[in-house]
This record gives C-alpha cells, structure tokens and sequence, in this order.
C-alpha cells in the first residue's frame, strides 16, 4: 500500500489524538465520513495501525524511576538462549521497551520503577537473572527533554 497524502494526515491526526471520532477525523483532513472511514480501515488492515491506546503519566501512577538498561548476554549467538531471554523480557511489566542492538551490549532495555530501592530490587531479582545475562549497566533518567510516541509523517 502507498501512502496517500489523505492517508498521512489521517495517520497524523491520530497520532495526536488517537480518540477522534471518524466525523471529527474526516473533517479534520477535509474528507467526508464515509471515504475517511474505509480508507482508515484499509490503513488498519494494512498496519500502519497497530493498536490504540492511552498515554498514561507514569508519575502520576509512583513510578519515579526511568532506568536505561544495557544488557550483555554472550551466547547472543545461541538462538535457545535468546529465545528464553526475549520471554522473560514479554513477562516482565516494569520492562517497558526491549531492543536488540549493536555496540558493546546486546540489549537495550527501559525500565521503570516506583523509586530506587524496587529499582535496586528489581535489578538484583530480575533483570541479572534474565536468561543468558552475563553483565548489566544502567543509566537513569534525570530528566525528560524529550519522550514521545509521535512518529514523523513525512
């Protein structure tokens, strides 16, 4: 499927307020319902939709720590092993984002917590006894300059 630029600015909309109603989407993007409708469904279909949901404040729900976690697991080449690792990961809520990378580590991991002491107990319970892992280093974040789920459209 090609990107349309009616697609793109539907596609933008919905990133900035994936609750519109499809009669305030098609206005939005100068369509008329019925047309923006299915070509959302197409956009759907075609997954340049994956899911919607709610942006929550992750202050407000006590979880002060933000924690970026390089993980080095040697037998990255045993497929056994990082199979295991990645659905321990899955199972794992306070892991947020899991990334396989190049450099020095081989996973980047973020991690969030209610404060340092269930950081420290989640690093010492969990995250050194993921499957494989042979050495861990974190980085914490201090302050936000700039986390968003907004994807450029271009």
């Amino acid at each position: 499927m090609t990107l349309t630029a009616k697609d793109r600015k539907i596609l933008a909309c919905l990133q900035s307020d994936g609750r519109l109603s499809n009669v305030a989407l098609a206005e939005k993007v100068g369509m008329s319902p019925s047309p923006c409708l299915r070509r959302l469904r197409s956009l759907e279909e075609a997954g340049y939709v994956k899911s919607y949901a709610a942006i929550l404040d992750r202050h407000k729900l006590g979880l002060q720590i933000v924690a970026f976690v390089e993980v080095k697991v040697p037998q990255v080449a045993d497929v056994a092993i990082v199979e295991r690792f990645k659905a321990a990961v899955l199972r794992e809520p306070a892991i947020v984002s899991c990334f396989l990378i190049a450099g020095q580590f081989d996973f980047l991991l973020k991690v969030v917590a209610r404060d340092i002491e269930a950081y420290s107990a989640l690093a010492q319970n969990v995250l050194l006894r993921l499957p494989g892992v042979q050495d861990m280093r974190s980085s914490f974040v201090l302050d936000a300059v700039k986390d968003t789920l907004v994807l450029p459209i271009d």
